[in-house]
């Protein structure tokens, strides 16, 4: 599949099949977000994998929109680390860029993948961080249920001109 049919086709998948996710996809994934643009090379973002179903139960209640994660086989929680910053207040973004990779490379290797907002909820952050045990200075910003899928959506056309502007508003 070619980048632009995964961006096209690509859907936020919340049901999942028992299958574990393996090592391999794990490492696809995790790889390409490592690929993500980041402002002055910082790469501001640290990966909590989770697949203890013990913990996957803790994390489907960091928030009301994150309940599907208790049936994931898989997440990966995604942290910023401003502390590393050449420019901050980009960590957000970086790590954002790093989530889409993670989207696609997962879609590309037949699996489905949600994500699932924390930031800037500080009680969903701070619960987050308790969870993983992430240092103080990290902000988990996602967290992403992966899996194999167990539904099937089409795909849908989100192109609007209204919303494209040319030189100016």
């Amino acid at each position: 599949m070619n980048v632009l049919e995964a961006i096209a086709t690509r859907r936020s998948i919340r049901k999942y099949t028992a299958e574990p996710v393996s090592e391999e996809h794990i490492n696809t994934m995790l790889k390409a977000a490592m690929a993500a643009p980041s402002a002055g090379n910082q790469q501001p973002w640290q990966f909590v994998v989770i697949d203890d179903k013990e913990q996957l139960e803790k994390a489907s209640k960091l928030s009301p929109y994150v309940g599907m994660i208790a049936k994931a086989p898989l997440a990966i929680m995604v942290l910023g680390d401003p502390s590393v910053e050449k420019y901050p207040g980009n960590w957000m973004l970086d790590c954002s860029a790093a989530i889409q990779n993670i989207l696609l490379a997962a879609h590309s290797e037949g699996l489905g993948a949600v994500w699932c907002g924390l930031w800037p909820e500080e009680d969903r952050v701070a619960a987050a961080r308790d969870l993983v045990n992430a240092p103080e200075h990290t902000v988990p910003l996602a967290v992403i249920a992966v899996g194999h899928p167990d539904q099937k959506l089409g795909t849908q056309d989100r192109y609007d001109t209204s919303r494209v502007h040319t030189n100016s508003w």
